[in-house]
């Protein structure tokens, strides 16, 4: 019978339940072991699964939101575009010991940590960097081919968009993809993708102009039919009741009427007519996949976790403060 525990480290304040429960409220977990399709604990930024029908264990690294911002003479025509984002992460203050640091070194960390706990992924799910330059991108990517860890990447908002340059949101994303990080996909789709290591079957699905496009949705319902377990990764979370309209893609809300940041950003206003009726879709159908283990996410620089139909998403504090998340796929009968 599958069992879920959470174990908390008493002074981490990691994670905050936001749809279900605050963290060692016992009436409230209670409920969701009823409704949920998997056990797993959580340990402060420690994620471990207990699947059924897999023959090994599967240990995944999870950074979100470097921020780099590393740049040369390349990116002097772009300056108009990048200055506020170039000084938006040069600094930061570490996640768990309030020290000073910045987002090469975490970047750095997070490979060698990759490397030491011999993880068999490196999910890097969005914002690896704060504007697409040259500079930062090569560097990245120098560093992780030089590794040698195996990694997926899908981008996140900031990846792809030069603040203020005309074209649609999805037309920009299509360009800088081309044009700068392309190398970082290594041959798979930008869009979509998957792959499958131990048994379970991990998807990349760029989210990161809050809409699913009908081929994502397609995509999604063509690898999740054949009961596979299987984990999403995307840069923005999925919408939970409570929450933000800018927290998560699917929420009711979002649109041109709720849209705050459009000027800061210097980007086209969300859509009048809200999500279109796939975005809409994809995310009832995420939260209906009965062989889906859980949602992964970054965006909002904090951790969190939620629930729906027992379909547990986590979302990462950001890898330019160092955090990141360790996952753990064991067999069911390793929690015995």
């Amino acid at each position: 019978m599958n069992r879920l525990s959470f174990l908390q480290k008493a002074a981490s304040g990691l994670f905050g339940i936001g749809w279900i429960s605050q963290l060692g409220k016992q009436t409230q977990s209670d409920e969701w072991i009823a409704a949920g399709h998997e056990s797993f604990t959580v340990s402060g930024n420690h994620v471990t699964f207990y699947v059924d029908d897999i023959k090994r264990p599967v240990k995944v690294i999870f950074a979100s939101d470097t921020h780099l911002w590393r740049d040369d003479e390349r990116g002097d025509p772009y300056r108009k575009y990048s200055d506020r984002m170039a000084k938006a992460y040069n600094e930061t203050t570490h996640f768990e010991t309030g020290e000073l640091t910045n987002p090469e070194e975490c970047f750095e960390n997070i490979i060698t940590y990759t490397q030491d706990v011999e993880a068999d992924l490196l999910a890097l799910p969005g914002d690896l960097v704060s504007w697409p330059s040259e500079a930062a991108i090569e560097w990245a990517y120098d560093k992780l081919e030089k590794s040698g860890v195996s990694y997926i990447y899908t981008a996140g908002n900031h990846d792809w968009h030069y603040e203020g340059m005309e074209g649609s949101l999805e037309d920009l994303r299509s360009e800088w993809i081309e044009r700068r990080l392309l190398p970082l996909y290594q041959g798979k789709n930008p869009m979509m993708a998957s792959y499958e290591i131990g048994g379970i079957r991990f998807l990349t699905i760029d989210d990161s102009t809050y809409q699913i496009s009908d081929e994502q949705l397609a995509f999604y319902r063509d690898q999740t039919e054949d009961g596979t377990p299987t984990v999403l990764m995307m840069h923005i979370p999925l919408y939970v009741p409570g929450r933000s309209v800018g927290y998560g893609v699917g929420h009711p809300e979002w649109g041109a009427a709720t849209d705050r940041n459009y000027e800061l950003e210097r980007r086209p206003r969300w859509p009048e007519s809200g999500h279109t009726q796939t975005t809409m879709d994809f995310h009832e159908e995420v939260f209906n996949t009965p062989n889906l283990l859980g949602v992964f996410a970054g965006h909002i620089h904090r951790s969190t976790m939620e629930s729906i139909n027992g379909i547990p998403q986590f979302v990462s504090d950001d890898n330019a403060s160092g955090g990141y998340m360790e996952i753990d796929f064991k067999p069911a009968d390793s929690t015995n």
